[in-house]
């Protein structure tokens, strides 16, 4: 029996290597790392948390808004396209429909010349009031677009600021609005240069238009 008790008695010491230390250690350290991460210290504050969900959810509308402006776009490229297409096929038929005239023409017929020149005009006149129209609400989309961009980028960057700091964040911040970002940035833009750049398909329509008017005198009276 004595010799049962002193079994007993005996400790068993576990020799523990250096490796497996080092593995201890580096446990603790990620363990207390997740425990003083910022994401833990929002998850924690009611505050913070509350307004990380908002923002995530309004940079989502965002990306919506983004998305519907961008298809729209798309879709006032194809229109303007398609008008210009249809421009350039009317004059090609006006202008073989005038040169076979032309050719087959009997007395009389040079003084009719301002007939055909008013149907290029009037027809001419109407593509570009739709073509101009359309390039109105282009522009007008892609400004709300670049508006809609900078507002978007200020708050992805309140956004990522809130998940470094954590609960040190100030909830009294706000994105920084698109004005202010825009005065930020000095930006020279000359108004004639930007008003042919957005209007240079319409310019391109009418100077064509008024090269396609004297055709009709030119072709009915020259004889060809």
């Amino acid at each position: 029996m004595a010799e049962m008790k002193d079994c007993h008695h005996h400790v068993v010491e576990i020799p523990v290597d250096e490796e497996h230390q080092q593995k201890l250690s580096s446990a603790m350290t990620i363990i207390s790392a997740i425990q003083h991460h910022p994401l833990m210290e929002i998850s924690e504050s009611p505050g913070h948390l509350l307004l990380l969900k908002l923002w995530r959810r309004e940079e989502d509308l965002f990306g919506r808004r983004i998305a519907r402006r961008e298809t729209r776009m798309d879709l006032i490229r194809r229109e303007i396209f398609q008008l210009c297409c249809f421009f350039l096929i009317f004059h090609a038929f006006f202008l073989t429909i005038l040169f076979t005239s032309s050719v087959n023409s009997e007395e009389g017929t040079c003084q009719k010349w301002w007939i055909p020149s008013i149907l290029s005009v009037s027809t001419s006149f109407v593509f570009v009031v739709l073509v101009q129209v359309n390039l109105w609400r282009y522009w007008k989309v892609w400004g709300q677009l670049q508006r809609e961009k900078i507002e978007n980028r200020a708050l992805v960057r309140c956004i990522q600021e809130l998940r470094m700091k954590g609960a040190s964040f100030d909830l009294s911040k706000e994105p920084q609005s698109g004005k202010r970002m825009k005065s930020s940035s000095v930006e020279i833009k000359w108004k004639p240069i930007t008003w042919c750049s957005q209007n240079l398909i319409t310019i391109c329509l009418v100077c064509f238009a008024g090269l396609v008017f004297p055709a009709s005198k030119l072709m009915l009276c020259s004889g060809f």
